[in-house]
């Protein structure tokens, strides 16, 4: 399996431990992570770009290798601020609401990287869609 189709289904088993989770601040951290990994398999796909005064944070190189990804990049990178509380934590800084959208941008921001990283959605980095399965979501109501 390539860095790119790992990168996705970590991202995928983020995804899964958050929608999973109990607590608001796991349930944040498990979707941010999950953000992360995606952006990082967009990276790894689109190249990563050298010279100097190249940003060094995922969010920021996302921003310039995949700048339809733009607006992503930013909520996200807005994210890392509160997830830095609660790795410090400050489990109070995001609540049941804030836990929750910050799942729902993250299923939507972790199929458009897939799908960035590789366009053609029958391919994923010189592997079948198969090799690299996807994770059904599911909530309990």
């Amino acid at each position: 399996m390539t860095t790119i189709a790992r990168l996705l289904v970590r991202a995928d088993a983020e995804l899964l431990a958050a929608q999973f989770s109990a607590e608001p601040w796991e349930r944040f951290t498990h979707a941010h992570l999950a953000a992360v990994r995606a952006a990082a398999a967009v990276v790894a796909a689109r190249g990563r770009p050298s010279g100097r005064g190249v940003p060094s944070a995922v969010w920021e190189l996302l921003a310039v290798v995949a700048p339809e990804l733009g607006r992503w990049a930013a909520v996200f990178a807005d994210g890392a601020r509160l997830r830095a509380a609660l790795e410090a934590g400050r489990f109070e800084v995001v609540d049941g609401a804030r836990a929750e959208q910050a799942l729902c941008d993250a299923e939507d921001f972790v199929d458009a990287a897939r799908a960035a990283a590789a366009p053609d959605p029958a391919h994923v980095d010189g592997a079948t869609a198969a090799a690299a399965p996807r994770m059904l979501a599911v909530r309990a109501s």
